[in-house]
């Protein structure tokens, strides 16, 4: 498997048809997918997964499953998804851990270094991080990583979303200060 990233904890690589088991797991759980519109069912996980490998070779990155560095558990997906934002391209980091393995900081320690890899990797000048407003602890990832909600709201999926932001100025500036 082609790994994309490491964080002191943590891998994230490609995902591949070989994991659809733990995909289909997380993504039908309804702690997991509470702030979704529904719980996927096996077939609807697969193609979850099978949009990633598109989007991996459309975009060069997508959602990339993170696994423990000492166990090689998978514990969710995180990654970088290009949005259509009010016709504009976006690059989102996108996260999603599974419920056995909340409440460790694994979702703010893979979207932190995605963040990094995008813009240290990649060029990018902004990122986003799309949210439900009654999504509390998605909101505290998008800030433990340096974003910031600037009153600005979409719809997307026909869900309201608010659009947290970081740029590649305000990310390099934490780095200074940190």
């Amino acid at each position: 498997m082609n790994v994309i990233l490491q964080t002191p904890r943590l891998s994230l690589r490609e995902m591949s048809l070989d994991d659809l088991d733990f995909v289909a797991s997380m993504l039908s759980n309804p702690e997991v997918m509470r702030y979704y519109p529904k719980c996927y069912t096996r077939s609807e996980a697969q193609a979850w997964i099978e949009r990633q490998l598109m989007r991996y070779e459309q975009h060069g990155h997508g959602l990339w499953l993170v696994t423990e560095n000492t166990t090689g558990e998978p514990v969710g997906q995180v990654g970088l998804v290009q949005q259509q934002i009010e016709a504009t391209a976006e690059t989102e980091v996108g996260y999603l851990i599974h419920r056995p393995f909340w409440r460790r900081g694994l979702g703010t320690e893979a979207a932190r270094g995605c963040r990094d890899f995008a813009f240290q990797e990649l060029g990018k000048k902004e990122l986003i991080a799309l949210i439900r407003p009654v999504n509390i602890p998605s909101q505290g990832v998008a800030t433990n990583i340096g974003m910031s909600w600037k009153r600005r709201r979409v719809q997307h999926a026909n869900l309201e979303h608010c659009v947290f932001t970081i740029t590649r100025s305000e990310w390099q500036a934490e780095l200074l200060i940190s």
